[in-house]
């Protein structure tokens, strides 16, 4: 079904996440979190930068107009466009002292962005409005991670990596209201933490396995059905790229203290795909003024 792992870029990310893929320009984008740093990667002239320094970006997704909306620490959200950047929430008072980590738009523009704590208390997960209202939708998550829409918007899907589940949530497209939580995955500690995700065209969900040297395929009642086995054990997120969408591009972390041998840690990898994966949704965020 697949092709091996393709090693696209290495910046020895610390923890790079967040693979996205810009249809408008064809153009992967990622982030190095604790780093301050973010990255592209062309695969027509197969060539990469660093485009990005300062702040912690946890997150990020494409607006409607091409623009990128950053999610930083201290509950900060700006937009970012050709280098300029204007403040969308200056911060949010309760998470002053820690992080975005993984965010998703959804159908109508929305987005979910998720707080996590690097020292380890349990925080929650936000749903930003299109009119920039703000609401705590989650509480008590121990590190808020992958998500998801099903095809047919009913179902969300969220990951807590420390509580190794992932949960399944009905999902009202017309509210944004998520309801009747239920675990959809769990994994043991041999398989490695579930991390970032994302779904393929026939509405399976791929999960990185952090510590888990690994991408795993699901199927409809949680079980591992596919495998694809990375040379280096934090693999934290995954997305589906390229004009067809067969382009699987995956992070990975832990490039600023690598283990012994393990030179490819933090690097970018590719994998060509039979199953093409499905477009992400553009955030519809509108900007103050």
């Amino acid at each position: 079904m697949t092709s091996q792992p393709e090693l696209i870029a290495n910046y020895h990310c610390e923890t790079g996440e967040n693979p996205l893929w810009h249809a408008m320009e064809h153009r992967l984008y990622w982030t190095d979190i604790p780093a301050g740093r973010m990255f592209r990667y062309d695969p027509a002239t197969n060539t990469h930068e660093q485009f990005y320094g300062g702040r912690p970006v946890g997150g990020f997704t494409i607006q409607e107009d091409g623009s990128l909306l950053l999610f930083m620490d201290r509950g900060t959200v700006v937009r970012w466009r050709d280098g300029v950047m204007t403040i969308v929430i200056e911060e949010i008072e309760a998470e002053r002292d820690f992080r975005f980590n993984d965010v998703i738009a959804d159908p109508r523009g929305r987005v979910f962005c998720g707080i996590v704590d690097d020292n380890g208390t349990k925080r929650g997960l936000y749903r930003l409005d299109p009119d920039r209202t703000l609401s705590l939708v989650l509480e008590e998550i121990g590190c808020s991670n992958g998500m998801a829409f099903t095809a047919d918007q009913k179902r969300f899907f969220y990951t807590d990596s420390l509580a190794n589940q992932i949960y399944v949530f009905d999902y009202d497209v017309e509210t944004g209201a998520i309801s009747n939580r239920r675990v959809f995955a769990r994994f043991g500690e041999e398989t490695g933490l579930p991390d970032g995700a994302t779904l393929d065209s026939q509405g399976r969900l791929w999960s990185a396995l952090w510590n888990g040297f690994a991408v795993v395929r699901l199927q409809e009642d949680g079980a591992i059905a596919e495998r694809i086995t990375l040379p280096t054990g934090q693999v934290s997120s995954v997305t589906f790229g390229g004009q067809d969408l067969k382009d699987m591009y995956i992070t990975t972390a832990g490039g600023n203290n690598p283990a012994e041998g393990d030179a490819t840690a933090g690097a970018l990898f590719r994998v060509r795909t039979e199953i093409a994966g499905v477009p992400e949704f553009f955030s519809r965020i509108e900007f103050p003024g």
